[in-house]
């Protein structure tokens, strides 16, 4: 469950949390690093070595050519992009349309690959799912069983399943990995501002694992999350029909 499973993995933790893991002294963790470090092609790496993988980043469309527009061709891979919204403003159902789009051929704007669905308020409904690959011309029943679905119910829970994630990615291939939504669990097992700095660290290592995925194995990371007005009360904002779901990327 410590989530390494490739060179870059081992390489994206630190000294404190690889000697954690049992059986592996500070001596054994210098020498693993040594020999990971001595199996890459450098730390250092030119700028055209830069600009070729950011060719292999994949764009996954959202179905809408408007939409598409606005996040500069959809979805995009090495990167984590955030929907965020009050409650019923269409984040889940972008979700569930990605699910579709994501194992689209690169062709026709998808990731052509698997997808992976963490759900934390148990929102997600496959019947949904349905009617949306029947308009992108998909076989239902196919684009079901190529969605890995794991509902968290905890922010340990979630953590754990996160860490999980390396092990399925090394054995197939997956073009995208939802969060839906990424902070309830944290609003509900940190409460108050008492705990608001341990919710807001715990969370920003949530990010930094995801963050590790996406440029490790190239994978494109959805997230949702809900506006609060309060973050000791918890409470939402007030309903505003001028208010709409907004998208963003937290990492170029």
């Amino acid at each position: 469950m410590n989530g390494i499973y490739t060179i870059s993995g081992v390489l994206m933790k630190t000294k404190k949390s690889l000697t954690c893991i049992k059986g592996i002294s500070e001596a054994k963790v210098d020498k693993i690093l040594g020999a990971c470090n001595s199996l890459t092609d450098g730390i250092f790496i030119t700028g055209s070595a830069v600009m070729d993988r950011r060719k292999t980043v994949i764009k996954i469309t959202t179905g809408s050519k408007t939409f598409d527009n606005i996040l500069k061709g959809g979805i995009e891979s090495m990167s984590i992009t955030e929907a965020f919204g009050e409650f019923r403003t269409g984040k889940t159902q972008i979700s569930h349309t990605l699910c579709v789009t994501a194992q689209l051929p690169h062709d026709l704007g998808g990731g052509n690959g698997r997808v992976i669905y963490i759900d934390t308020e148990g929102t997600f409904r496959p019947e949904r799912v349905v009617p949306i690959a029947e308009r992108f011309g998909l076989d239902p029943v196919a684009v079901l069983d190529n969605i890995t679905y794991a509902r968290a119910f905890t922010h340990e829970h979630q953590d754990n399943l996160i860490s999980a994630l390396s092990g399925r990615m090394v054995e197939m291939k997956y073009s995208l990995i939802i969060v839906d939504s990424l902070t309830a669990l944290f609003r509900v097992d940190f409460m108050g501002r008492g705990e608001l700095a341990e919710r807001q660290q715990k969370l920003g290592l949530s990010l930094s694992r995801l963050t590790k995925l996406a440029e490790e194995f190239n994978v494109a990371i959805f997230v949702t999350n809900q506006v609060v007005s309060d973050p000791g009360a918890g409470a939402k904002f007030v309903a505003d029909p001028k208010v709409n779901t907004y998208y963003y990327k937290i990492n170029p």
